[in-house]
């Protein structure tokens, strides 16, 4: 007897997740489910609801905001649930309208067709150090700004330091400043005590991440990546938190197209055109 499939897409939101569903492995009618709230409750019931029939389950949703919470419920469940990387969903060029059940009924009519790429989806564990690493690398963008900030306010009036920016000398010589206008000094204190704060908490998320590497089961590949010139330990952890595991991709070639380092073509009969790095790959994380 054949298994009885029923595929599901889920466009998920943070109050709400729109349901729809595919029957079998054909090219049968998708239909739209309804709507359910986004608590593990309401996708407990549907999930119970699907599948009294005997029917086997496969979720998927589009991976966004929401994270991975849905499907490691549904996966500890006993049901299959992929996360699916948006910018590779096939999407008709001419098609201008977009609402969430029309959203929840592409993806489960993708998904039986098996024309959805899965992401991989990272362990708590490493997920909880990949948001350690980002909030690093947010301190780190604070700082700079706070740095900009300054310079820019100092040059707007004059004051030019022709030498290296950001050591003690140049503290040094910050707090020797003097203005004509009293508001002038406080703007000066403020962005100095805004760069301190920016700086203790990059050096404060650093250490943390240096004493919780020692239980991360990528610490030895951390390590090992050291070895390459140029990568600390920060950024052999950064770039490894990003990456996940690197057996997951088979081949070196899979491995540059997540990074975007594969060189752009356009070539037509008997005229070949090969073009620069593409920007097609992963970008950096924004948090």
């Amino acid at each position: 007897m054949d298994e009885c499939i029923t595929y599901i897409g889920l466009d998920v939101h943070k109050l709400t997740i729109a349901v729809a569903l595919a029957e079998g492995s054909g090219r049968g009618e998708v239909y739209t489910h309804g709507e359910i709230s986004n608590t593990p409750a309401a996708l407990t019931r549907l999930s119970s609801k699907l599948s009294r029939n005997g029917s086997v389950l496969r979720f998927c949703y589009e991976a966004g905001p929401c994270g991975y919470c849905i499907q490691r419920q549904l996966a500890a469940a006993g049901h299959d649930c992929v996360v699916v990387a948006p910018s590779l969903i096939p999407r008709k060029p001419g098609d201008r309208i977009k609402t969430d059940r029309r959203d929840a009924i592409n993806l489960a009519g993708l998904h039986r067709a098996g024309a959805l790429t899965a992401v991989w989806i990272p362990d708590p564990a490493h997920e909880a150090m990949r948001d350690l690493v980002r909030a690093r690398l947010a301190a780190v963008r604070s700082l700079r700004q706070a740095r900009q900030q300054l310079s820019g306010f100092l040059l707007r009036h004059g004051c030019h330091y022709n030498r290296s920016a950001w050591t003690l000398m140049h503290r040094r010589w910050l707090a020797g400043l003097r203005f004509e206008q009293p508001a002038h000094h406080i703007v000066l204190e403020d962005c100095i005590a805004t760069i301190e704060a920016a700086t203790a908490r990059r050096d404060r998320l650093t250490a943390q991440i240096e004493a919780m590497l020692a239980d991360w089961t990528l610490a030895p590949v951390v390590h090992a990546l050291q070895a390459l010139r140029g990568l600390a330990l920060v950024a052999a952890a950064t770039v490894i938190a990003e990456l996940g595991d690197l057996t997951r991709f088979t081949n070196p070639r899979q491995l540059m197209a997540y990074l975007g380092l594969v060189p752009s073509e356009h070539s037509s009969g008997g005229t070949r055109r090969q073009g620069g790095v593409t920007k097609a790959g992963n970008s950096p994380p924004c948090q």
